[in-house]
């Protein structure tokens, strides 16, 4: 059921890990260490979140009186920083099975960690990543 699936690294370009993201569609990514093991996830949300000025998360009333040119400005943004930078301060659990789990027990730590993509691993190493979506795929009938 894993898949082949980008990783990034936490050293490699915030901007490059977005443009990822958004041109593959994809729910998050698997962000390994300097040793090639899975480190953490950057979710696209959490992208977002770096995207949105605090105050605006504050007060989500204000993003009515920013203009439209945000979209121009995301780039800028991004630039210069590190797939690190994006990730929240605390590191949360990964989101990890084992090459040889069964589809329940992948589906329980999906569900547990809230997470939409878990990172299948073969002695410390990643063989592929298994989202929320080919896990339903696989799990529901035709």
């Amino acid at each position: 059921m894993a898949e082949e699936y980008p990783v990034t690294s936490l050293d490699a370009d915030a901007l490059d890990a977005a443009r990822l993201l958004g041109e593959h569609r994809m729910p998050g990514l698997v962000v390994t260490d300097k040793d090639g093991k899975p480190h953490s996830v950057l979710g696209a949300s959490q992208v977002v979140r770096f995207l949105v000025p605090s105050y605006v998360q504050d007060d989500p009333a204000l993003a009515g009186v920013i203009d439209e040119q945000f979209a121009d400005r995301v780039a800028e943004k991004l630039s210069g920083h590190t797939v690190r930078e994006l990730l929240p301060k605390e590191r949360p659990e990964l989101a990890v099975a084992e090459a040889d789990d069964t589809i329940i027990e992948v589906a329980a730590v999906m569900a547990r960690m809230r997470c939409p993509l878990v990172a299948v691993v073969e002695n410390d190493r990643i063989v592929g990543v298994i989202t929320a979506s080919r896990l339903l795929e696989h799990a529901l009938p035709r």
